[in-house]
């Protein structure tokens, strides 16, 4: 008799509708599909320096103990991080980057019939993770490129969980200042947390007015802070990233926390980068220095530039933003088209080196030139 084998089953009907993450290209595949060389990748945020010289001896350093299981509550980790931000290690959890504390969050705190509170053009995996969890994202409209924090606490109700605020905001690069972010923590309904995901926070710290969110922990407020050793410590690769809050939100997001969601490598490299504040420094000024740059020449070939706090600008090119894409890809630049943030004749474009950032100017001259006005 021929065995009877059950149909494979139909892809599942509650992810109908789900929008998904898009990474930036890769190097590899621009040379692949469009064979061209000599590629700058300027889409993902990513640090131009590299990682700290002293993060990569302690990657070669852990390799020998690559058969043992990687410590999974991060305890070294966690205690130099509470350290370094003047709370206890109970404050401090540690996540498989930023994005893998986003989605714990909405595991912890979305129960159903529960939602979030979003910004329309925060970082999509607010509303990717919260969508996925129960269909609870509620989108608040950003205001140039910022939260609108009143109409966000306008539109928190009695099933609101979460309010996520990106600061400064992806892909953005705007920010809401201290006096705002402050007003929001004191009226924020009881019962709602905070999400203040601060992911390029080293290079917008020092800024005028803007705030420092782990002070906000330490005072007692309702919130979790968001950080990353992806964007200023160069470790994107390892995905090590961190939050920032009460004991009792750090225990409830240890509950549904994967055994082991950092490996030992990427522990032992945010470790030793974490140390290395000279490696950041020089990352930080370069930023600073090359973003005025880009932002310059950007304006110069008369292109509207948000203002921004992080390794990246938001340029508004007055032409669908795809063509755009696809015309700097020729040249060999790789940027981000934000359709996906309903932004369709913008790109963000990380700040890189100079010699990477005179490349990107140069082709962006000639795509203005053969893409016609939107």
């Amino acid at each position: 008799m021929k065995p009877v084998r059950a149909a494979v089953p139909q892809r599942p009907a509650h992810l109908e509708g789900l929008d998904r993450y898009e990474p930036g290209m890769a190097i590899e595949q621009v040379e692949r599909e469009l064979g061209v060389t000599d590629v700058v990748k300027l889409a993902s945020n990513e640090n131009p320096l590299g990682a700290s010289p002293k993060a990569l001896a302690a990657v070669q350093n852990a390799l020998a103990g690559l058969s043992r299981y990687p410590d999974g509550t991060a305890l070294t980790l966690r205690g130099a991080l509470a350290s370094r931000l003047e709370v206890e290690s109970a404050n401090v959890v540690i996540g498989n980057g930023s994005t893998d504390l986003i989605d714990m969050l909405t595991r912890a705190y979305l129960g159903p019939g529960d939602n979030a509170v979003i910004g329309d053009k925060a970082f999509s995996r607010f509303r990717q993770c919260a969508n996925a969890r129960n269909g609870g994202a509620r989108l608040v409209a950003m205001r140039d490129g910022a939260h609108d924090l009143e109409a966000m606490l306008a539109a928190c109700d009695a099933r609101t969980r979460l309010l996520f605020v990106a600061n400064p905001n992806n892909p953005t690069g705007n920010w809401n200042r201290a006096e705002e972010v402050e007003s929001l923590l004191d009226r924020v309904p009881e019962g709602v947390l905070v999400v203040l995901d601060e992911a390029y926070y080293e290079y917008a710290e020092g800024e005028p007015g803007y705030p420092d969110g782990v002070a906000y922990v330490r005072d007692g407020a309702p919130l979790i802070v968001l950080r990353t050793f992806s964007k200023a410590y160069g470790l994107a690769g390892l995905r090590v990233g961190y939050g920032v809050a009460s004991p009792q939100v750090i225990d409830a997001l240890d509950t549904i926390r994967e055994p082991f969601n950092t490996g030992s490598l990427g522990q032992a490299a945010a470790l030793a980068a974490l140390g290395d504040r000279e490696h950041v420094r020089r990352g930080v000024e370069l930023n600073r220095h090359e973003r005025s740059r880009l932002d310059a020449g950007l304006r110069e070939l008369g292109l509207d530039v948000l203002p921004s706090l992080g390794n990246f600008v938001c340029v508004d090119t007055g032409r669908d933003g795809a063509s755009m894409f696809r015309r700097l890809l020729e040249q060999g630049v790789i940027v981000r088209p934000l359709r996906a943030y309903a932004m369709p004749t913008s790109l963000r474009v990380s700040v890189g080196t100079g010699p990477e950032n005179d490349r990107l100017l140069e082709a962006m001259a000639q795509a203005l030139r053969d893409v016609p006005r939107a």
